[in-house]
């Protein structure tokens, strides 16, 4: 499984799952990610650490 935001994969047994009341879910390595993407609304392309390109 690999992070929504930055790309790294995330080992079994960690992480963050963050579930909309969609159903759509996003799987985080960190609250650092999680923060990033949900609260401070950033593109993880215009962030040198997060290494995930455009897909």
């Amino acid at each position: 499984m690999k992070c929504s935001f930055c790309g790294k994969e995330i080992k079994p047994g960690t992480g963050i799952i963050f579930v909309f009341k969609t159903g759509k879910k996003l799987n985080f390595c960190s609250r650092k990610c999680e923060r990033n993407m949900l609260v401070l609304k950033r593109k993880p392309t215009k962030l040198k650490w997060a290494k995930k390109q455009k897909s």
